[in-house]
């Protein structure tokens, strides 16, 4: 981490655990997943309405707890078809990553959720969690969209970190975050952007998969790669379940 930065930028946010770690007083997150930044505005602006939507969802879980998750998954698929962005599909965003395999986010071509039961049945989320969580993004700025729109008006001295949907290890590789992809394209214009960025003065981060095509998008520009091991959590061959992951810093 940069010892010092001004403003904090996450284009890709995700889950947001550095940004939750780090709780930066002046941040700027993004990110393509319209149902995602749904979640985060519904908890950060109807906190009280989100808790009794997951309440609900969690006390009214069928003896049959397979069948009830498939039903809330169908009922999530045709709110995202109808564009139905509102309290219902945020908790049914959450309920679905705590009752999930793996916790995984990944859709079809369709753009549909498609990830089976985990046979959990535990609470979907921690009141004090998410109302602490409301107060922090009542301070921050959200946006949904493109990385370079997001980035649009970091500078010299802001903190830019960049965790894309990574690069495939192979052509069999399948991580459809939204329906759209992050195509081969897609991490060549990011790194043309950490590039723009560096120029302009910003303190860059980025993790990807450690491969041949991200080191030469990356190397000979002077940034520092630093490669570590790292756990997978999905694998059919739990001898495979590890790999190599890359950091890269222009600091």
């Amino acid at each position: 981490m940069p010892p010092h930065y001004i403003n904090y930028y996450e284009p890709f946010v995700g889950g947001g655990a550095v940004l939750f770690e780090l709780l930066p007083e002046f941040a700027f997150i993004n990110d393509i997943n319209e149902a995602l930044i749904n979640t985060y505005r519904q908890i950060m602006n109807h906190t009280d309405d989100f808790l009794d939507s997951i309440y609900k969802l969690d006390y009214e879980m069928w003896e049959d707890g397979k069948s009830y998750y498939y039903v809330q998954r169908d009922l999530y698929n045709f709110k995202l078809q109808k564009y139905e962005y509102d309290i219902e599909l945020a908790a049914l965003f959450v309920f679905l990553n705590k009752h999930c395999f793996n916790g995984l986010y990944r859709v079809n071509s369709k753009g549909f959720f498609n990830v089976p039961y985990n046979n959990s049945r535990c609470l979907s989320c921690n009141e004090v969690s998410i109302r602490k969580t409301a107060k922090y993004l009542q301070r921050i700025s959200i946006t949904v969209g493109d990385f370079e729109k997001a980035c649009k008006n970091a500078g010299k001295g802001d903190f830019v970190f960049l965790d894309s949907p990574y690069a495939p290890l192979n052509s069999s590789s399948f991580e459809a975050y939204t329906k759209e992809g992050f195509s081969l394209e897609s991490h060549a214009r990011l790194a043309k952007l950490y590039d723009e960025l560096t120029a302009r003065g910003c303190q860059c981060m980025l993790a990807n998969h450690n491969t041949e095509f991200i080191r030469e998008l990356y190397g000979g520009k002077g940034y520092t790669i630093e490669v570590f091991d790292v756990k997978r959590m999905i694998n059919s061959d739990a001898d495979n379940r590890k790999g190599k992951e890359v950091i890269i810093c222009n600091y």
